[in-house]
């Protein structure tokens, strides 16, 4: 018989004699090790309201509830004449006091935690009152915190230290604010809370002033690394997931610990006198963790000191040495590579590092070179008499393997013939002229074929309408130049180029999951989504999210005017609606998540990455977010809705816009909730910049001397999703006549592309070397309600709208030709 067998008949036999006594109740005992006390946490909290209002709310019909209310004394409301402490709730019993947080990687804290709340009204007011406003701690927040009356303190020291005896697995840093533990949501006990006397009559936590200082001294020289704070306020007990980014959760996180441990500095910044009250803090009471933060804080310190090593950045689609290094033992491969040029153009750049004879061939035909090349020197030699449309190839032969000889030829770039392909294109012109003479606004179409702008014309005006929806006596003519809102061609021309820059950089993974990026995509299912199942339209998201009216579907908490609110609401509680790849759902919720990826991978937002790494290397100088805030004047740029977004004041909400929308992004989620900059809307350009775009896609990456991104990766992001093969990775394909309405019915099986809600819509056609970029502002007409109660945009309505007709006629007018 075993020991514990033996035990429990023992405690059977002992009770069956001493029913006098009892045993537990009539239950058998058997007191276990594995146990602990119930109680860990102890959490102080400001009523913001009188003593009156919370009774009414802590005891009578609040719905709130806490174990321990403290009165003030000086309060009008209170009976008494001193401070006391009245008992709500039992220890033994919950109470609703905590509500949503976390400490020290507990939840549910009403189950685990004892609630004080404290008569203390604090005056906060907003400067506005929309959704953006909800952060306890945002620059539009004004709180004016008064001090504790000094009988209040006295008697909660006492009333804490008779908790904290009665419940000894309440530690130091567990004697918390409300801020602490809900940071997003809470400000109370506030900056006047006297922690620090508290901590003076052995209530909570604090750090040394030694330690203190010698962090200050190390912090001042260089600060913790934002991800590295973040990792510390987690250990001590925050919230907080480690995102890399000076985000909204680490603001508030950041301010409710100043309240609680740098009171005269309230900021929610990062500074050296926060950071070193955290490792204090960390050092006192988590030693052997403060010791892994100190030593991942001198390896960053030390990454940042020692010189980058950068890598020299690609200036052509051959930019290499040769003889090459990584040399194969069959010899007709070596030294032998392939580009892409059109006849009678392109050039290449010879630069030797020592005095060489070289034979450089292309096509199989010797160039007629220096002999020998100079080390120093860089010698440019015209191609336009060795090469000739698609695949070209290019042979180095020298004297010796330790020769060196570096060549670089660019990709191609557009040159212009318009003037020869005027007759071919008359038909198209035909059919956008009729639709202009028929009320169409306008629109602007350029066509580029083997590396050269064959058409560039602009039709019908930029501005039609006034904002009672007459037309203007002397409207504003469109011209090629005139910048446009390219609506969901947002989605492929700035989030999907800059991640494809970054898959092939090798910063970004598709098939890893999504919260490898984005830490806090977490719960709901997000962990089995990947970067794939958003660019595919298979994550199982709905179409949209309208975070800006109030009559959204998810209800008021989903209401959002503040990009910070929006990307949290879109990484933590925007939900699904069907599993993950049951369906291809296009969705715009995919695409602003992929906007926030992009964000958090680079640390950039997502117009300044574009604008600088993909935009500004190419010169595109009128590819831009926000463009009336970046230098753009209204006349530039083509007017879309004609009363904002309200359909011919036939939908409201408030702070809709009711003028013309005219350099101001009219998708409602992007202006409204997003600042205007979005990962599925908010890009405004002109055709002569998506032309080099479309060219560089074409070429496999590269432009002139410009890398963007390589041929794998736009294989790899053009190719057939399995689940609906009319979508690639973002972009859509002509899919062999699946998606005839954009691409027409002559599109090659290859052909890529996308459209914008507000008339644009562009085509890469590899298989025929082409690209087609027809912007209008077919939704700058008056609404029309029809009989079924839809509302119906006058310019939906003409074919040149509808996409199709006009690219089936392109490609018409180049395959007839």
């Amino acid at each position: 018989m075993s020991l514990l067998s033996r035990h429990f008949r023992f405690l059977v036999a002992t009770c069956a004699v001493a029913t006098m006594i009892g045993c537990a109740g009539g239950y058998t005992s058997m007191p276990s090790k594995n146990t602990g006390e119930r109680v860990k946490v102890l959490v102080m909290h400001f009523t913001a309201i009188d003593y009156q209002k919370s009774v009414h709310a802590l005891v009578d019909e609040g719905g709130l509830s806490s174990h321990y209310l403290v009165t003030d004394p000086s309060d009008p409301t209170f009976p008494g004449d001193e401070a006391s402490v009245l008992q709500l709730v039992p220890e033994s019993k919950r109470a609703w006091h905590a509500g949503k947080g976390e400490w020290q990687t507990r939840n549910h804290l009403n189950d685990t935690s004892i609630g004080i709340e404290i008569v203390n009204v604090p005056q906060c007011q907003r400067d506005n009152e929309t959704a953006a406003s909800r952060s306890e701690h945002g620059s539009n927040r004004l709180c004016v915190f008064p001090d504790y009356h000094p009988e209040q303190i006295q008697v909660l020291i006492a009333l804490a230290k008779d908790i904290l005896a009665r419940n000894p697995d309440i530690s130091p840093t567990a004697v918390v604010g409300h801020a602490d533990i809900a940071f997003n949501r809470k400000n109370d006990p506030g900056p006047r809370f006297p922690w620090y006397q508290l901590y003076l009559e052995g209530i909570g936590a604090w750090y040394d002033t030694g330690t203190l200082t010698t962090y200050w001294q190390r912090f001042n020289r260089a600060l913790p690394s934002v991800s590295l704070m973040q990792a510390a306020l987690h250990t001590y007990g925050y919230g907080v997931v480690e995102t890399g980014i000076m985000d909204e959760q680490t603001i508030n996180a950041l301010s409710a610990f100043q309240m609680h441990f740098v009171q005269d500095n309230v900021t929610g910044a990062m500074n050296s006198r926060t950071a070193a009250a955290l490792f204090a803090l960390l050092d006192k009471y988590f030693p052997q963790k403060a010791k892994a933060l100190n030593t991942r804080y001198a390896r960053e310190t030390a990454l940042k000191a020692a010189p980058a090593e950068e890598k020299r950045p690609q200036s052509g689609q051959i930019d290499s040495d040769f003889p090459q290094q990584d040399r194969s033992s069959r010899k007709e491969v070596n030294d032998k590579v392939a580009f892409k040029a059109y006849k009678g153009r392109g050039e290449i750049l010879l630069t030797p590092a020592t005095t060489i004879n070289a034979t450089v061939k292309v096509n199989g035909e010797t160039l007629n070179i220096a002999s020998p090349l100079e080390a120093g020197h860089t010698y440019s030699y015209s191609l336009k008499k060795r090469t000739h449309n698609g695949t070209n190839t290019l042979e180095v032969q020298s004297d010796s393997e330790s020769d060196a000889l570096h060549i670089t030829i660019p990709w191609p770039a557009l040159t212009d013939e318009t003037q020869k392909w005027q007759q071919a294109f008359r038909p198209v012109d035909a059919l956008i002229q009729q639709d202009i003479e028929d009320g169409f606004p306008g629109a602007v179409l350029l066509v580029i074929k083997d590396g050269a702008v064959i058409k560039r014309t602009a039709y019908g005006n930029a501005l039609l309408y006034d904002e009672t929806g007459t037309r203007l006596t002397k409207p504003e003519p469109m011209t090629p130049d005139t910048l446009f809102d390219v609506a969901s061609n947002t989605k492929m021309f700035a989030t999907n180029l800059a991640l494809m820059k970054l898959v092939s950089e090798g910063k970004l993974s598709i098939d890893a999951p999504v919260y490898q990026y984005l830490p806090e995509y977490a719960g709901g299912g997000r962990e089995a989504r990947t970067v794939r199942d958003l660019l595919s339209h298979q994550s199982g998201y709905g179409p949209e999210v309208r975070f800006f009216a109030p009559g959204e579907r998810y209800g008021e908490s989903f209401r959002s005017r503040d990009k910070s609110h929006t990307s949290t609401l879109l990484t933590t509680a925007v939900p699904f609606q069907i599993s993950k790849g049951a369906q291809a759902t296009y969705s715009d919720t995919n695409f602003m998540l992929l906007g926030l990826l992009v964000e958090r991978i680079t640390g950039m937002s997502l117009d300044r990455y574009c604008e600088q790494f993909i935009y500004g290397p190419l010169k595109l100088n009128h590819t831009v977010f926000n463009p009336l805030k970046k230098g753009f004047a209204p006349s530039q740029i083509a007017a879309t809705e004609i009363n904002g977004n309200t359909r011919s004041h036939n939908i409201d909400f408030p702070g809709i816009r009711t003028y013309t929308l005219r350099g101001e992004v009219h998708d409602e989620k992007a202006w409204y909730s997003m600042g205007g900059v979005s990962g599925h809307a908010g890009l405004f350009s002109t055709v002569d910049d998506f032309a080099v775009l479309i060219q560089t896609l074409l070429n496999g990456g590269g432009y002139g001397q410009v890398a963007l991104t390589d041929r794998d990766t736009i294989s790899l992001f053009t190719a057939p999703s399995p689940l609906n093969p009319g979508f690639g990775l973002g972009w859509r394909r002509g899919s062999n006549g699946s998606n005839r309405w954009h691409f027409g019915p002559y599109a090659s099986s290859q052909a890529f592309g996308h459209t914008g809600w507000t008339g644009t819509a562009t085509v890469i056609d590899p298989a025929q070397d082409l690209g087609i970029v027809l912007f209008t502002n077919a939704r700058h007409t008056p609404v029309e309600k029809q009989s079924t109660g839809n509302l119906q945009f006058a310019g939906s309505e003409f074919e040149t709208a509808k996409y199709g007709s006009v690219i089936t006629r392109v490609y018409e007018a180049i395959l007839n030709h």
